[in-house]
């Protein structure tokens, strides 16, 4: 799979597509650097599962909850450098029950679940453009 957006709007279009055919207890890991379109990946699969608004990242907060179709579980793991700190976090507590959504995989990646869909973001050929890459 991969995927060429051209602004903010088709990014949300795309994870809103995305959103159709999850069942409720996925773990979707998300790689890219700063700016390459995480959160509005998140902004549009959470529109596509009847979250509307207050989606944001949880930079400071670790993780956000959102009810919808299935309870959502946004993680940012940027601050996150051990195995002490993830578990702090109650991440594994999250596991299955509901969508988990994971921006700054990297940080973590030795702990995601095998089964997880694994998308890299990338910035794509203009300031506006971005390619989604399943890994």
């Amino acid at each position: 799979m991969e995927f060429v957006s051209h602004n903010l709007e088709e990014t949300e279009k795309f994870a809103m597509s995305l959103s159709e055919s999850l069942k409720g207890d996925e773990v979707i890991a998300l790689f890219g650097d700063l700016g390459a379109g995480k959160t509005t990946f998140v902004r549009g699969l959470c529109k596509g599962l009847g979250i509307d608004s207050g989606v944001h990242s949880p930079t400071f907060a670790i993780v956000n909850e959102y009810s919808g179709k299935f309870p959502v579980y946004h993680f940012d793991m940027y601050r996150i450098t051990s195995e002490d700190d993830l578990y702090s976090t109650g991440f594994y507590d999250y596991l299955r029950r509901g969508v988990v959504i994971i921006e700054w995989s990297e940080n973590i990646e030795d702990s995601i679940p095998a089964d997880a869909l694994r998308i890299e973001l990338k910035y794509g050929e203009d300031e506006n453009s971005r390619i989604f890459r399943r890994m």
